[in-house]
């Protein structure tokens, strides 16, 4: 993730608030329902990069498009955005989610030439026709029509079926967050909560989104069990995961008392604080590596179950069952061990992992007339539902208890051994412009 913008978006949003200028601030969260994040990973800071480091690049820009605006561009020829994607840029009216449009105000506050920036559509809106040379490469037919689309959040959403007001999904890959499509824009400023523009005509998506889900064990495999180092002396196992899985589900819930933190780059919901850092507590000579692979998994649904009340709060119901995507969804283990720890029926669709290929089909569905959001329910097949386990539940309550104290401990060391935010955030990448 390239955050060499940071410096400008913190220079630029600068103040008193966490970083922010007041007005700035409310400004953003009125209109747009957010505000950019000051560690430069957003376009908002992208763009100040480029117009303050390369201004002959800036010159030359003619519009600034994220990838699915740059990819419907080399679809169709078309300079637009959506509205969940332009929305990053932080330059939008999204109060009324039928007429997302761009703000004088933030435009001038933004310092990009407005001109820079391309026409919005809606996510359902016919956008072109499929260039000649793009539909022979392709191998489709001259004529067919392309359709906005959507980013992986809102595709997601569509794809996991959780289509109606408050009904919730949980996406599990490399990050993590859980969402709800609800009829207002709405900010729980003090969780990271926030509902945004999405795919659905007239509706918002509340996100809740966690930093490192999957990452988790992706470090897991990579950076311990399976490190090109003097100590591996095996190639690796083929399906690891698959192995992973074997091996957590014949571990007690608990893993035996040790627990894991999964802020291995920080935290955003509900707790939004990038110097919190990952770590194994109560290790002892009793515990094996098949306890260590359990808390893993154990830590990343602790940490999910820690944004449950304020997204429950935010929805104004209590969630009883939540359908759950991505990768990680892949794993009847994992599935089972976040019913047991959020206390909730998982649904596990099939090919959990399609949720945004399904979304991105579906979306295009609605936009080209063959069907309507109403379909979308009746189109998911669940292949398995996992029901919290009484004994086990217990385990993880307590579990959960032991995460948040620690958490309310250890925050604030993290805090001042991480003061310096380069030590804070990941080696800036470097990327040619």
């Amino acid at each position: 993730m390239d955050m060499r913008g940071a410096e400008h978006i913190q220079n630029h949003a600068g103040g008193p608030v966490a970083g922010y200028s007041a007005l700035k601030l409310w400004n953003w969260i009125r209109l747009t329902g957010g505000a950019p994040s000051l560690s430069g990973k957003d376009p908002a800071a992208h763009m100040l990069l480029i117009k303050n480091e390369f201004p002959q690049v800036y010159e030359r820009t003619y519009k600034f498009l994220n990838a699915l605006d740059y990819l419907n561009m080399k679809l169709t020829g078309k300079f637009v955005t959506t509205p969940d994607s332009i929305l990053t840029s932080w330059v939008t009216d999204n109060r009324d989610s039928n007429r997302v449009c761009y703000d004088p105000s933030l435009l001038a506050a933004s310092s990009i030439d407005p001109q820079k920036f391309p026409e919005i559509v809606r996510c359902t809106d016919v956008i072109g026709i499929l260039l000649p040379e793009v539909a022979s490469v392709l191998d489709l037919p001259k004529g067919t029509l392309v359709v906005g689309g959507s980013i992986d959040t809102a595709a997601a959403a569509i794809g996991s079926g959780a289509v109606l007001d408050g009904d919730a999904h949980l996406y599990i890959g490399t990050s993590s967050w859980i969402a709800a499509h609800v009829p207002r824009k709405k900010t729980d400023v003090i969780s990271a909560i926030a509902s945004v523009p999405c795919a659905i005509p007239g509706k918002y998506l509340m996100t809740a989104m966690q930093t490192t889900a999957g990452a988790n064990l992706s470090f897991l495999k990579d950076r311990i069990l399976y490190h090109q180092d003097e100590l591996l002396r095996e190639e690796h196992v083929s399906d690891v995961y698959k192995v992973l899985d074997r091996i957590a589900a014949r571990t007690p819930a608990g893993s035996r008392g040790l627990l894991y933190m999964p802020w291995l780059y920080g935290e955003r919901c509900p707790i939004d604080d990038l110097s919190l850092r990952g770590g194994m507590v109560n290790l002892s000579l009793g515990h094996s590596r098949e306890d260590v692979i359990r808390a893993f998994l154990e830590g990343v649904a602790l940490n999910t179950r820690w944004m449950i009340k304020p997204v429950e709060k935010f929805l104004k119901k209590n969630l009883s069952k939540i359908t759950i995507v991505g990768g990680g969804a892949t794993s009847d283990v994992w599935c089972q061990i976040f019913a047991d720890t959020m206390g909730i029926t998982v649904r596990q669709p099939e090919e959990p992992m399609q949720s945004n290929a399904r979304g991105a089909a579906w979306i295009a569905g609605i936009g080209l007339g063959l069907m309507q959001v109403s379909d979308i329910p009746e189109l998911i097949r669940i292949k398995a539902e996992y029901k919290p386990d009484g004994k086990n539940k217990k385990v993880m309550d307590e579990m959960f208890s032991r995460f948040l104290q620690l958490h309310k401990r250890l925050a604030p060391l993290y805090k001042s051994w991480n003061q310096d935010r380069a030590s804070i955030t990941q080696e800036k990448t470097s990327v040619s412009i």
